[in-house]
């Protein structure tokens, strides 16, 4: 799992608003889909610019953001 610096907005709920995320050093602006909880943190599905949809992951422990390629190798819905 790659480190990535994310901006972002937790909402009262515990919910989370991904804005960007900064991958090899450049901010990129994403869209997001889908959010969820379980043993391994707080995951959230996201789209890079290109249609490149990869999961972020808020690591409880550390509070770091990882960021790791959505497998399956199909079509994912956001």
């Amino acid at each position: 799992m790659e480190s990535v610096g994310v901006e972002c907005r937790f909402n009262q709920d515990g919910s989370v608003q991904v804005k960007k995320v900064q991958v090899n050093g450049r901010w990129q602006p994403v869209g997001q889909g889908r959010q969820w909880v379980d043993g391994n943190g707080r995951h959230v599905l996201i789209m890079l610019p290109g249609d490149e949809v990869r999961e972020l992951v808020l690591q409880p422990d550390t509070l770091r953001w990882g960021l790791v390629a959505v497998s399956g190798g199909g079509v994912t819905a956001v």
